[in-house]
C-alpha cells in the first residue's frame, strides 16, 4: 500500500520495515496475537520502547509506523477495530536541527577546492572535484541526500538554471542552481564516463554514489576544515542551506517547496530562526526602541 499508493521511496519502505518488524517481535515476546491487541499493547508497547533507550522522536516514528498498520488492518476488514486510536504519542520537545554557520560551509567548500586545484595526483583531484560537486549542489539546492546521489547524469549536462526533481512521494519540484553549483558540475562532469548512467557513478549495488560513502568522506572534509565530524553530515547541510535562506528573508513557503516538504508543519522546525530575525526587525526598527 505505502509503494503503491502513496509511491513511498525504498528508504521509507526500509525504515517502516524495520519498525513494523521490531512491534512484531515485541507481541511475539509478549505472546500477545495481532487480532488481541488493544490500546493497553500500544502503551506497553510505548513503555518498552522508552526501557530501551529510545528517544521520544524515535518512539514517536515507530508509533505512527504501527499507527499506520493497524489503520490499514481496519480498512482493510481484517480487523474489527483500530486499537491505536485512543493511544496518544510520547511527549516531544522542540528539537532544533544541527546547523553550520555560513563562514563554516565555507570553510568546508575551500578545504574542497583547496584539494581540487592539487594537481600532484589526478585520482585525489578527481574524489575532490567530486566532493566540490556535491558540496556545491547541496549548499544551493537543499536537496535530501538520496536526491543528491542519484542525480542522472544529464542533470550535469543540463543548461537550465535550475533542476528538475521527483523527491518523495513522487512529488516533483524545481530547484535553481547557483553559478558555483554548475561551474562545479563542469568540472566534475569532464571525469564521469560518457557511458555512466549517474552523475556521481560508484562501484554499488546501485551503480552510484551511496549516501554512507558520501557522509564518511563529507566527515574527513569536515576535520581538515578544523570541524567537529559529529557536527557535519549531509542533512545538517541541508538544514543550513534553509536556515540560510530564512536569516536572509526568504519565505517559509518558499523554503517548503524548495525542501520538497508536503506538510509546512516539517518546515517549521526552522522557525527559530524566523524568531530570531522578527527580534532583530523590531529591535532595528521599532521607532521606542532607541531609548
Amino acid at each position: 500500500m505505502l509503494a503503491a499508493e502513496r509511491g513511498a521511496g525504498a528508504n521509507t519502505l526500509a525504515a517502516y520495515r524495520r519498525d513494523l518488524d521490531d512491534y512484531l517481535a515485541y507481541l511475539a515476546r509478549a505472546g500477545i496475537a495481532r487480532d488481541a491487541v488493544d490500546a493497553g499493547t500500544l502503551r506497553a508497547f510505548l513503555a518498552d520502547l522508552e526501557t530501551r533507550g529510545l528517544k521520544a522522536s524515535s518512539a514517536a516514528r515507530r508509533l505512527s509506523c504501527v499507527r499506520g498498520f493497524h489503520k490499514f488492518l481496519y480498512a482493510e476488514g481484517l480487523a474489527e477495530a483500530d486499537p491505536s486510536v485512543a493511544v496518544s504519542g510520547p511527549r516531544r520537545g522542540r528539537v532544533l536541527p544541527k546547523i553550520l554557520s555560513v563562514a563554516e560551509v565555507d570553510r568546508l567548500l575551500g578545504v574542497a577546492q583547496a584539494a581540487a586545484n592539487d594537481e600532484s595526483g589526478s585520482g585525489p583531484a578527481r574524489r575532490a572535484r567530486r566532493m566540490v560537486c556535491l558540496l556545491e549542489l547541496l549548499y544551493a539546492t537543499g536537496l535530501r541526500v538520496s536526491e543528491l546521489v542519484a542525480l542522472p547524469r544529464a542533470a550535469g549536462a543540463t543548461k537550465e538554471r535550475y533542476l528538475f526533481i521527483k523527491g518523495k512521494g513522487g512529488r516533483e519540484r524545481l530547484v535553481p542552481l547557483t553559478e558555483a553549483a554548475r561551474a562545479a558540475m563542469a568540472a566534475h562532469l569532464a571525469s564521469v564516463p560518457d557511458d555512466s548512467a549517474w552523475l556521481f557513478p560508484a562501484d554499488s549495488d546501485s551503480g552510484h554514489l551511496t549516501r554512507q560513502a558520501f557522509a564518511r568522506d563529507l566527515k574527513a572534509v569536515a576535520l581538515e576544515a578544523g570541524l567537529r565530524p559529529d557536527r557535519v553530515s549531509p542533512h545538517v547541510l541541508r538544514h543550513a542551506f534553509a536556515s540560510h535562506l530564512l536569516q536572509n528573508g526568504a519565505d517559509l513557503r518558499i523554503v517548503q517547496e524548495l525542501l520538497g516538504h508536503a506538510d509546512i508543519s516539517t518546515t517549521q522546525i526552522y522557525t527559530h530562526v524566523l524568531d530570531e530575525r522578527l527580534k532583530a526587525m523590531v529591535r532595528d526598527l521599532h521607532p521606542l526602541m532607541d531609548g
